[in-house]
């Protein structure tokens, strides 16, 4: 990653953030929105309604914390295309407990 590149992205914060059954979409201090798919973010995906909207921003808006699906999600990420790097061992023991 370039010094430009970082530059930016330490320049956007999250202000907002909107969810449907299927999209995480993230409005951002510099006037962009993006929109992931839920599906990279498997609790998130498998949250209720309820869960998925108990959330806070962390780190002055650089990312979001759900404390009820024990999941945060930063703005790099989002911003760079990045899925959740959770093991498939570790969400399937996270459903068993549910």
């Amino acid at each position: 990653m370039t010094s430009l590149t970082i530059n930016l992205l330490e320049l956007a914060k999250i202000q907002g953030i909107e969810m449907t059954a299927d999209t995480l979409s993230v409005d951002l201090s510099d006037g962009r929105t993006i929109s992931v798919p839920l599906a990279w973010y498997p609790r998130l995906l498998h949250g209720s309604p309820a869960e998925r909207q108990d959330w806070r921003l962390i780190g002055d808006g650089s990312g979001i914390h759900w404390h009820q699906l024990d999941e945060d999600i930063s703005v790099m990420n989002i911003m760079l295309g990045q899925p959740s790097g959770e093991s498939q061992q570790s969400l399937q023991r996270w459903l068993n407990q549910r």
